[in-house]
Protein backbone atom coordinates (compact mmCIF):
# COMPACT_ATOMS: atom_id res chain seq x y z
CA UNK A 1 0.00 0.00 0.00
CA UNK A 2 1.32 3.02 -1.01
CA UNK A 3 2.49 5.66 1.97
CA UNK A 4 -0.27 8.33 3.21
CA UNK A 5 0.90 11.73 1.67
CA UNK A 6 -1.55 13.68 2.50
CA UNK A 7 0.01 17.30 0.86
CA UNK A 8 -0.52 15.67 -2.43
CA UNK A 9 -1.47 18.69 -5.28
CA UNK A 10 -2.50 20.88 -2.15
CA UNK A 11 0.43 23.42 -2.42
CA UNK A 12 1.24 25.15 -5.92
CA UNK A 13 4.42 27.01 -7.23
CA UNK A 14 2.82 30.25 -8.21
CA UNK A 15 5.87 32.45 -9.21
CA UNK A 16 9.34 32.13 -11.25
CA UNK A 17 11.73 34.47 -11.36
CA UNK A 18 15.36 34.69 -12.31
CA UNK A 19 18.00 36.64 -13.66
CA UNK A 20 20.43 36.81 -16.71
CA UNK A 21 23.13 34.32 -16.39
CA UNK A 22 26.81 35.17 -17.29
CA UNK A 23 30.44 34.70 -16.54
CA UNK A 24 30.54 37.87 -14.52
CA UNK A 25 27.39 39.88 -13.75
CA UNK A 26 29.22 42.27 -11.97
CA UNK A 27 26.36 42.06 -9.11
CA UNK A 28 26.96 40.67 -5.46
CA UNK A 29 24.70 37.30 -4.82
CA UNK A 30 22.66 39.50 -2.55
CA UNK A 31 21.79 41.54 -5.59
CA UNK A 32 20.81 38.59 -7.67
CA UNK A 33 18.53 36.59 -5.07
CA UNK A 34 16.85 39.78 -4.83
CA UNK A 35 16.28 40.51 -8.24
CA UNK A 36 15.17 36.73 -8.87
CA UNK A 37 12.98 37.57 -6.14
CA UNK A 38 11.10 40.43 -6.77
CA UNK A 39 10.34 38.99 -10.24
CA UNK A 40 9.31 35.79 -8.28
CA UNK A 41 6.96 37.53 -5.95
CA UNK A 42 5.64 40.34 -9.27
CA UNK A 43 5.14 37.12 -11.58
CA UNK A 44 3.19 35.41 -8.61
CA UNK A 45 0.93 38.73 -8.48
CA UNK A 46 2.06 39.26 -4.81
CA UNK A 47 3.13 41.86 -3.27
CA UNK A 48 6.40 41.48 -0.70
CA UNK A 49 3.65 41.90 2.22
CA UNK A 50 2.45 38.50 1.00
CA UNK A 51 5.63 36.95 1.65
CA UNK A 52 6.11 35.18 5.44
CA UNK A 53 8.54 32.55 4.89
CA UNK A 54 11.77 32.13 3.17
CA UNK A 55 13.20 28.63 2.37
CA UNK A 56 16.79 29.48 0.30
CA UNK A 57 20.38 27.72 -0.19
CA UNK A 58 23.14 29.32 1.21
CA UNK A 59 23.02 32.95 1.16
CA UNK A 60 21.85 33.75 4.69
CA UNK A 61 17.82 34.65 4.78
CA UNK A 62 18.56 37.44 6.93
CA UNK A 63 20.32 39.63 4.30
CA UNK A 64 17.79 38.26 1.30
CA UNK A 65 15.01 39.52 3.59
CA UNK A 66 16.48 42.92 4.60
CA UNK A 67 17.17 43.67 1.52
CA UNK A 68 13.58 42.81 0.38
CA UNK A 69 11.95 44.62 3.29
CA UNK A 70 10.28 41.80 4.35
CA UNK A 71 9.04 42.88 7.46
CA UNK A 72 7.43 39.64 8.98
CA UNK A 73 8.64 35.82 8.80
CA UNK A 74 7.08 32.66 10.48
CA UNK A 75 9.36 30.12 8.76
CA UNK A 76 12.64 30.63 7.47
CA UNK A 77 15.74 28.20 6.83
CA UNK A 78 18.73 28.00 5.02
CA UNK A 79 20.74 24.46 3.73
CA UNK A 80 22.67 23.17 0.75
CA UNK A 81 22.00 22.58 -2.35
CA UNK A 82 21.01 20.44 -4.41
CA UNK A 83 17.52 22.96 -5.07
CA UNK A 84 15.04 20.19 -4.48
CA UNK A 85 15.31 20.55 -0.62
CA UNK A 86 13.97 24.24 -0.43
CA UNK A 87 11.24 23.66 -2.44
CA UNK A 88 10.14 20.41 -0.08
CA UNK A 89 11.37 22.53 2.64
CA UNK A 90 8.18 25.73 1.43
CA UNK A 91 5.56 22.52 0.57
CA UNK A 92 6.10 21.14 3.65
CA UNK A 93 5.78 24.46 6.03
CA UNK A 94 2.66 25.99 3.75
CA UNK A 95 0.70 22.58 4.18
CA UNK A 96 1.35 22.71 8.12
CA UNK A 97 -0.01 26.05 8.08
CA UNK A 98 3.40 27.90 9.89
CA UNK A 99 3.27 30.32 6.67
CA UNK A 100 1.35 31.06 3.90
CA UNK A 101 3.37 31.55 1.35
CA UNK A 102 7.04 31.57 1.06
CA UNK A 103 9.58 32.57 -1.02
CA UNK A 104 12.35 30.27 -2.19
CA UNK A 105 15.56 31.47 -4.29
CA UNK A 106 19.22 30.40 -4.72
CA UNK A 107 22.31 32.29 -5.67
CA UNK A 108 25.07 30.77 -8.04
CA UNK A 109 28.26 32.77 -8.31
CA UNK A 110 31.06 31.81 -10.58
CA UNK A 111 33.96 30.63 -7.76
CA UNK A 112 37.19 32.68 -7.55
CA UNK A 113 38.79 28.73 -8.42
CA UNK A 114 37.26 29.01 -11.91
CA UNK A 115 38.19 32.19 -13.63
CA UNK A 116 40.81 35.20 -13.40
CA UNK A 117 38.39 37.90 -12.74
CA UNK A 118 36.57 35.74 -9.90
CA UNK A 119 39.90 35.60 -8.39
CA UNK A 120 40.51 38.93 -8.18
CA UNK A 121 37.26 40.30 -6.90
CA UNK A 122 37.42 40.41 -3.13
CA UNK A 123 33.75 40.04 -2.49
CA UNK A 124 33.80 36.52 -4.29
CA UNK A 125 37.29 35.71 -2.15
CA UNK A 126 35.51 36.21 1.07
CA UNK A 127 32.28 34.54 -0.15
CA UNK A 128 33.88 31.38 -1.53
CA UNK A 129 36.06 31.12 1.99
CA UNK A 130 33.08 31.77 4.55
CA UNK A 131 32.11 35.56 4.68
CA UNK A 132 29.23 36.81 6.23
CA UNK A 133 26.36 36.46 3.15
CA UNK A 134 26.93 32.45 3.68
CA UNK A 135 28.41 29.56 5.61
CA UNK A 136 31.10 27.49 4.34
CA UNK A 137 30.51 25.37 1.63
CA UNK A 138 30.48 21.33 2.15
CA UNK A 139 32.22 21.01 -0.68
CA UNK A 140 35.93 21.68 -0.66
CA UNK A 141 36.47 23.80 -3.98
CA UNK A 142 34.61 23.83 -7.36
CA UNK A 143 36.30 20.76 -8.19
CA UNK A 144 35.86 18.65 -5.96
CA UNK A 145 33.43 16.36 -7.04
CA UNK A 146 35.51 15.58 -10.65
CA UNK A 147 37.85 12.47 -9.26
CA UNK A 148 34.60 10.69 -7.55
CA UNK A 149 31.90 10.80 -9.98
CA UNK A 150 34.82 10.08 -12.63
CA UNK A 151 35.64 7.44 -10.28
CA UNK A 152 32.25 5.96 -10.49
CA UNK A 153 31.53 6.76 -13.90
CA UNK A 154 34.85 4.59 -14.57
CA UNK A 155 33.27 1.60 -12.79
CA UNK A 156 29.78 1.87 -14.67
CA UNK A 157 32.11 1.19 -18.16
CA UNK A 158 33.92 -0.93 -16.74
CA UNK A 159 30.66 -3.18 -15.79
CA UNK A 160 28.70 -2.69 -18.82
CA UNK A 161 31.04 -1.67 -21.67
CA UNK A 162 29.72 1.84 -21.80
CA UNK A 163 30.63 4.03 -24.71
CA UNK A 164 31.87 7.80 -24.07
CA UNK A 165 29.49 8.57 -27.05
CA UNK A 166 26.70 7.90 -24.00
CA UNK A 167 28.01 10.81 -22.67
CA UNK A 168 28.22 12.77 -25.72
CA UNK A 169 23.99 12.67 -26.41
CA UNK A 170 23.65 14.10 -22.61
CA UNK A 171 26.01 17.22 -23.86
CA UNK A 172 24.34 17.45 -27.16
CA UNK A 173 20.84 17.03 -26.12
CA UNK A 174 21.15 19.92 -23.60
CA UNK A 175 22.97 22.11 -25.92
CA UNK A 176 20.60 21.40 -28.65
CA UNK A 177 17.80 22.03 -26.67
CA UNK A 178 19.70 25.47 -25.23
CA UNK A 179 20.02 26.53 -28.77
CA UNK A 180 16.39 27.59 -28.56
CA UNK A 181 16.68 28.98 -25.19
CA UNK A 182 17.08 32.55 -25.03
CA UNK A 183 18.31 32.77 -21.29
CA UNK A 184 20.67 29.93 -21.72
CA UNK A 185 24.64 30.67 -21.80
CA UNK A 186 25.81 27.77 -24.17
CA UNK A 187 23.96 28.17 -26.80
CA UNK A 188 26.53 27.36 -30.02
CA UNK A 189 25.85 23.90 -31.85
CA UNK A 190 27.45 21.03 -30.58
CA UNK A 191 28.03 17.64 -32.49
CA UNK A 192 30.18 14.42 -31.36
CA UNK A 193 32.82 15.25 -32.93
CA UNK A 194 33.11 19.36 -31.04
CA UNK A 195 32.50 17.13 -27.89
CA UNK A 196 35.34 14.34 -27.61
CA UNK A 197 37.44 17.50 -29.22
CA UNK A 198 36.88 19.26 -25.60
CA UNK A 199 39.79 19.40 -23.30
CA UNK A 200 39.86 16.60 -20.86
CA UNK A 201 39.68 17.35 -17.18
CA UNK A 202 39.44 14.13 -15.59
CA UNK A 203 40.24 11.38 -18.13
CA UNK A 204 39.53 8.54 -19.64
CA UNK A 205 35.54 10.10 -19.58
CA UNK A 206 35.74 13.59 -18.30
CA UNK A 207 36.02 16.68 -20.33
CA UNK A 208 34.89 20.13 -20.44
CA UNK A 209 31.64 19.21 -21.64
CA UNK A 210 30.79 16.70 -18.98
CA UNK A 211 30.70 19.17 -16.03
CA UNK A 212 27.85 22.00 -15.29
CA UNK A 213 28.85 26.16 -16.46
CA UNK A 214 29.99 28.01 -13.54
CA UNK A 215 27.62 31.46 -14.69
CA UNK A 216 26.50 33.93 -11.92
CA UNK A 217 22.70 34.45 -11.90
CA UNK A 218 19.88 33.37 -9.34
CA UNK A 219 16.55 31.79 -9.61
CA UNK A 220 13.40 32.36 -7.35
CA UNK A 221 9.82 30.96 -6.89
CA UNK A 222 6.83 31.75 -5.29
CA UNK A 223 5.28 28.46 -3.16
CA UNK A 224 1.27 28.87 -1.50
CA UNK A 225 -1.49 26.88 -1.22
CA UNK A 226 -3.25 25.20 -4.18
CA UNK A 227 -6.47 26.72 -3.04
CA UNK A 228 -4.94 30.25 -2.72
CA UNK A 229 -3.16 30.10 -6.06
CA UNK A 230 -6.46 29.77 -7.86
CA UNK A 231 -7.12 33.36 -7.20
CA UNK A 232 -3.71 34.33 -8.87
CA UNK A 233 -2.71 35.10 -12.47
CA UNK A 234 -0.64 32.30 -13.17
CA UNK A 235 -1.62 28.84 -14.32
CA UNK A 236 -0.89 26.89 -10.43
CA UNK A 237 1.90 24.37 -11.06
CA UNK A 238 1.05 21.76 -8.27
CA UNK A 239 3.46 19.80 -6.45
CA UNK A 240 2.00 15.98 -6.82
CA UNK A 241 4.80 14.62 -5.01
CA UNK A 242 8.09 15.70 -4.03
CA UNK A 243 10.75 13.72 -1.79
CA UNK A 244 14.37 14.02 -0.40
CA UNK A 245 16.97 10.88 -0.82
CA UNK A 246 20.16 10.13 0.89
CA UNK A 247 21.67 6.91 2.34
CA UNK A 248 23.92 6.38 5.26
CA UNK A 249 26.71 6.09 2.84
CA UNK A 250 27.19 10.24 1.92
CA UNK A 251 30.42 10.40 0.99
CA UNK A 252 31.84 8.59 -2.31
CA UNK A 253 34.50 6.30 -1.04
CA UNK A 254 32.37 4.25 1.14
CA UNK A 255 29.23 3.82 -1.62
CA UNK A 256 28.64 -0.12 -1.96
CA UNK A 257 27.51 0.58 -5.46
CA UNK A 258 25.87 2.76 -7.83
CA UNK A 259 22.52 1.07 -7.11
CA UNK A 260 22.25 1.60 -3.69
CA UNK A 261 22.72 5.56 -4.17
CA UNK A 262 20.34 8.55 -2.55
CA UNK A 263 19.05 8.12 -6.21
CA UNK A 264 17.24 4.74 -5.56
CA UNK A 265 15.68 6.04 -2.16
CA UNK A 266 14.58 8.59 -3.62
CA UNK A 267 12.31 7.36 -6.65
CA UNK A 268 11.54 4.61 -4.36
CA UNK A 269 9.41 7.51 -2.18
CA UNK A 270 8.46 9.51 -5.19
CA UNK A 271 6.83 6.93 -7.00
CA UNK A 272 4.81 5.48 -3.68
CA UNK A 273 3.89 8.64 -3.02
CA UNK A 274 2.64 9.65 -6.25
CA UNK A 275 -0.65 8.67 -8.23
CA UNK A 276 0.78 8.99 -11.49
CA UNK A 277 3.17 6.27 -13.07
CA UNK A 278 6.07 7.03 -15.75
CA UNK A 279 3.67 6.51 -18.39
CA UNK A 280 1.83 9.91 -17.52
CA UNK A 281 5.17 11.87 -17.84
CA UNK A 282 5.47 14.61 -20.33
CA UNK A 283 8.95 15.97 -19.33
CA UNK A 284 11.72 15.15 -18.13
CA UNK A 285 14.20 17.19 -16.19
CA UNK A 286 17.40 14.84 -14.76
CA UNK A 287 20.40 16.42 -13.20
CA UNK A 288 22.97 17.06 -14.72
CA UNK A 289 25.83 18.42 -13.10
CA UNK A 290 27.62 15.81 -14.53
CA UNK A 291 26.36 13.82 -17.66
CA UNK A 292 27.27 10.63 -16.00
CA UNK A 293 24.61 11.98 -13.11
CA UNK A 294 22.10 12.56 -15.83
CA UNK A 295 22.87 9.05 -17.56
CA UNK A 296 21.73 7.17 -14.49
CA UNK A 297 18.89 9.07 -13.53
CA UNK A 298 17.56 7.94 -16.99
CA UNK A 299 18.00 4.39 -15.25
CA UNK A 300 16.95 5.22 -11.59
CA UNK A 301 13.62 6.63 -12.20
CA UNK A 302 12.40 3.45 -14.21
CA UNK A 303 12.94 4.10 -18.26
CA UNK A 304 15.68 1.55 -18.34
CA UNK A 305 17.11 -1.57 -16.52
CA UNK A 306 21.06 -0.76 -15.13
CA UNK A 307 23.86 -0.61 -17.16
CA UNK A 308 21.11 -0.05 -20.20
CA UNK A 309 20.85 3.99 -20.34
CA UNK A 310 23.09 4.42 -23.67
CA UNK A 311 21.12 1.68 -25.80
CA UNK A 312 17.93 3.96 -24.50
CA UNK A 313 19.36 7.00 -25.58
CA UNK A 314 20.52 5.80 -29.11
CA UNK A 315 16.60 3.91 -29.01
CA UNK A 316 14.79 7.33 -28.49
CA UNK A 317 17.37 9.85 -30.29
CA UNK A 318 15.47 12.10 -32.22
CA UNK A 319 17.74 13.01 -35.06
CA UNK A 320 15.79 14.93 -36.95
CA UNK A 321 15.87 17.32 -34.36
CA UNK A 322 19.28 16.14 -32.63
CA UNK A 323 17.98 15.81 -29.05
CA UNK A 324 16.17 13.01 -26.89
CA UNK A 325 12.64 12.60 -27.25
CA UNK A 326 11.26 9.54 -25.32
CA UNK A 327 8.93 7.54 -27.01
CA UNK A 328 9.02 10.46 -29.31
CA UNK A 329 7.38 12.47 -27.24
CA UNK A 330 8.96 13.47 -23.93
CA UNK A 331 11.41 15.85 -24.18
CA UNK A 332 14.46 15.86 -21.50
CA UNK A 333 16.00 19.13 -20.01
CA UNK A 334 14.41 21.46 -22.40
CA UNK A 335 16.49 24.39 -20.80
CA UNK A 336 19.68 23.04 -21.85
CA UNK A 337 20.72 21.89 -18.21
CA UNK A 338 23.43 22.19 -15.93
CA UNK A 339 25.97 21.71 -18.86
CA UNK A 340 24.53 24.63 -20.91
CA UNK A 341 21.64 26.88 -19.71
CA UNK A 342 24.40 27.13 -16.70
CA UNK A 343 25.01 25.60 -13.49
CA UNK A 344 22.19 25.93 -10.62
CA UNK A 345 22.45 23.01 -8.86
CA UNK A 346 18.95 22.56 -9.61
CA UNK A 347 16.91 25.28 -9.44
CA UNK A 348 17.22 25.65 -13.19
CA UNK A 349 15.56 22.54 -13.81
CA UNK A 350 12.56 23.49 -11.39
CA UNK A 351 12.78 27.07 -13.49
CA UNK A 352 12.08 25.21 -16.82
CA UNK A 353 9.81 22.73 -15.86
CA UNK A 354 7.07 25.45 -14.29
CA UNK A 355 7.48 27.40 -17.12
CA UNK A 356 7.01 24.38 -19.37
CA UNK A 357 3.63 23.71 -17.50
CA UNK A 358 2.58 27.13 -17.36
CA UNK A 359 3.16 26.96 -21.19
CA UNK A 360 5.20 30.33 -20.76
CA UNK A 361 9.21 29.02 -22.00
CA UNK A 362 8.80 31.32 -24.69
CA UNK A 363 10.78 30.42 -28.21
CA UNK A 364 11.37 26.73 -27.03
CA UNK A 365 7.74 26.08 -25.04
CA UNK A 366 6.26 22.52 -25.79
CA UNK A 367 2.76 22.20 -26.24
CA UNK A 368 0.65 20.19 -24.27
CA UNK A 369 2.50 19.66 -21.01
CA UNK A 370 0.59 18.84 -18.56
CA UNK A 371 3.03 16.86 -16.11
CA UNK A 372 6.95 16.52 -15.24
CA UNK A 373 9.38 14.14 -13.27
CA UNK A 374 12.57 16.05 -11.77
CA UNK A 375 15.73 14.08 -10.70
CA UNK A 376 17.47 16.29 -8.55
CA UNK A 377 20.98 15.47 -6.89
CA UNK A 378 24.25 13.40 -7.39
CA UNK A 379 24.70 9.58 -6.06
CA UNK A 380 25.68 11.12 -2.29
CA UNK A 381 24.07 13.99 -0.13
CA UNK A 382 21.56 16.27 -1.28
CA UNK A 383 19.17 14.24 -3.44
CA UNK A 384 15.73 14.69 -4.14
CA UNK A 385 12.71 14.53 -6.71
CA UNK A 386 9.59 15.91 -7.74
CA UNK A 387 7.08 15.71 -9.89
CA UNK A 388 4.60 18.83 -10.58
CA UNK A 389 1.06 18.75 -12.71
CA UNK A 390 -1.34 21.11 -13.80
CA UNK A 391 -4.72 20.43 -13.08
Amino acid sequence: MSPRFPVRDQVAIVGVGTTPFSRDAGKSDIALAVEASKNAIRDAGLTKNDIDGVSATMLGVQHVQAALGLEKLTYFLNCFPTFSQQIVNAMNAVFSGVCDTVLCYHTVAVSPNNSRAAAADPFRIRAASGGLSRPPSPWPDSLAFPPSYAAWANRYFHEYDAKREWLGLIAINSRTNAMRNEHAVMRAPLTMEDYFAARMVRGPLFGMLDMDYPVDGADAFVVTTAERAKDLPNKPVLIHSAVLGQTNCTVEEILPDLEHSAHQVVMDALWARSELSLQDIDLFQPYDGFSFICLKWFESVGYCGVGEAGPFLEDNWDKEENRILIGGRVPANTHGGSLSDGGTQGSGHIREAVLQLQGKAGNHQHPGLKSALLGVGGFFPYSGGLILRTE
